[in-house]
């Protein structure tokens, strides 16, 4: 089985991380000509128009983001507006602005680039006011378009190993990566970004869904070819990368032997011209599960290397209680977020920083997390400027609530050069790291370890921003300088690598100085 030659994920690994002397060695340019389309169009399918007055999400953004799975007690159908709702807030246009004459469509979830890489599409059974079928989602007219017809739920039944939560949902979400909707600026390393990427859509996807108290449960283990084959993809330019069961009914879904036909829908093409990066379509075939069978062998208890005792000073983490945290409703929350573009060099303050790192890190539900609350990253934090917590550098001991700190000091300097030498990070309140222990993940999980550990960590990074924008706080994501951030926490991080990088603090004003 390729998926076990896990030397294939430590290649592509390798091969795609930034250092000091690569960066500098670099001499890609961005070619305008060439920018990706940012939607997928099918011209030759009649557009369903959805509802844009979706339900509102009134619950407070931080109880939403911190909610685990909701429990299937009963059967639970999603409505059409229900769907709608969690289409927009996932991935709908949440405003437009237009520069240099280019129009541009900013979305729910925060994107690498803003390049929007990521497609969703819905598979389900007879639903009120929908037929069954195949639809793709297109978040620039807000409407579905019906790849197939009839219910093709037992496809993902089977392509799963008949999973209990695929199999008793009424409806399934695919998520898709289109490869050079993002390698236009990012190449190679596109990969990287499919995880990060998806996950902070499906932050999102999931904190809607426990508002509407739907379950929902991520589905990684799967047979790669069948669902890529019922969405019609072309996987040298697109790729299914992960499916969430929505909803609950009592009588399971039996599996489909046998695959439908071939899809011809014509596709509006992203570019006059494509450039091919062969490393992350490399990755992604050899990280490919060949059948249900093996999916179901995949999934399950997540691997652990356990933490170092600690051995610095220990800073217990204690948000403030419900009552005392804000209440802004997920919607606003959700409406208003962006990306931070310049910190202001001002403290936040310990209880805000713990919401953020207890609200997003209690588990999520997916079927590679096992046990619940199971985490494949580990959180490391550069602190520059934060209320009764001394500067310095600190890990997370989730388990505990607490935060250990490895050194003290003021390490701003440090940060921004980890940062790829960015204003941001040595500006931000907060720099936080996600690092993982590759080789027990691999070993347990395969190459296609690889994608989950790259999705938990910016689903955890979703969960993030929703929690810094709920307290009126900012925040960004940024790429880094791999090895070096490994070396900056060591030894406590010795062995691992860099996944993820973000920063928090407070928005800089439009009209402050820099």
């Amino acid at each position: 089985m390729k998926n076990r030659a896990i030397e294939a994920a430590y290649a592509y690994h390798n091969a795609t991380k930034h250092s000091y002397r690569s960066v500098r060695m670099d001499t890609h340019r961005l070619d305008l000509e060439t920018y990706p389309l940012l939607f997928k169009v099918y011209p030759g399918l009649r557009p369903i128009e959805l509802s844009r007055d979706v339900l509102p999400l009134s619950s407070p953004a931080l109880e939403a983001v911190g909610l685990g799975e909701t429990s299937p007690s009963a059967p639970r159908v999603p409505a059409v507006k229900e769907l709608a709702t969690l289409l927009y807030y996932a991935a709908g246009v949440t405003r437009k602005r237009s520069y240099a004459g280019r129009d541009f469509h900013f979305r729910a979830a925060a994107c690498t680039g803003a390049l929007y890489e990521i497609e969703l599409y819905v598979v389900w059974g007879e639903l009120p006011g929908l037929a069954a079928g195949v639809y793709h989602f297109n978040p620039g007219d807000m409407s579905l378009r019906c790849l197939r017809d009839g219910d093709q739920r037992g496809v993902l039944v089977a392509a799963t190993g008949a999973e209990p939560a695929v199999a008793h949902a009424p409806a399934v979400l695919v998520s898709s990566g289109v490869y050079w909707r993002n390698a236009w600026k990012y190449r190679a390393r596109t990969y990287r970004h499919f995880g990060w990427d998806n996950g902070t859509l499906h932050a999102n996807l999931l904190a809607t869904a426990a508002v509407l108290g739907l379950p929902a449960h991520v589905v990684m283990g799967f047979a790669d070819a069948p669902i890529n084959h019922l969405l019609g993809l072309d996987d040298r330019r697109e790729v299914a990368l992960a499916l969430v069961a929505l909803g609950h009914q009592e009588h399971a879904t039996p599996a489909t032997p046998s695959p439908p036909g071939a899809l011809t829908h014509e596709v509006v093409p992203y570019s006059k011209q494509e450039v091919d990066y062969p490393e992350m379509r490399a990755i992604h075939a050899a990280s490919e599960l060949a059948s249900g069978d093996e999916a179901r062998a995949w999934r399950g208890q997540a691997p652990g290397r356990p933490a170092p005792a600690p051995t610095g000073h220990l800073v217990p983490l204690e948000p403030p209680a419900k009552a005392d945290r804000p209440a802004d409703p997920l919607d606003q929350v959700i409406l208003r977020r962006g990306s931070t573009r310049r910190f202001a060099r001002q403290p936040i303050t310990l209880p805000q920083l713990a919401t953020l790192l207890e609200r997003a890190t209690r588990g999520l539900p997916a079927d590679f997390l096992q046990p619940p609350g199971a985490m494949l990253n580990t959180l490391y934090l550069i602190v520059h400027d934060v209320t009764g917590l001394p500067p310095g550098a600190y890990v997370l001991h989730r388990e505990s609530r607490a935060l250990e700190c490895l050194r003290e000091g003021l390490y701003r300097e440090h940060a921004g050069y980890l940062g790829l030498e960015q204003a941001l990070p040595a500006d931000a309140s907060v720099a936080l790291y996600f690092l993982a222990d590759l080789g027990p993940i691999l070993e347990r999980f395969g190459n296609r370890g690889y994608r989950a550990v790259h999705f938990e960590a910016g689903a955890i990074g979703g969960r993030l921003y929703l929690a810094a924008y709920a307290q009126r706080l900012g925040a960004t994501g940024l790429t880094f300088y791999d090895d070096d951030v490994t070396a900056f926490f060591s030894p406590h991080a010795q062995g691992r690598s860099a996944i993820f990088h973000m920063a928090f603090g407070r928005t800089a004003s439009r009209t402050s100085a820099p």
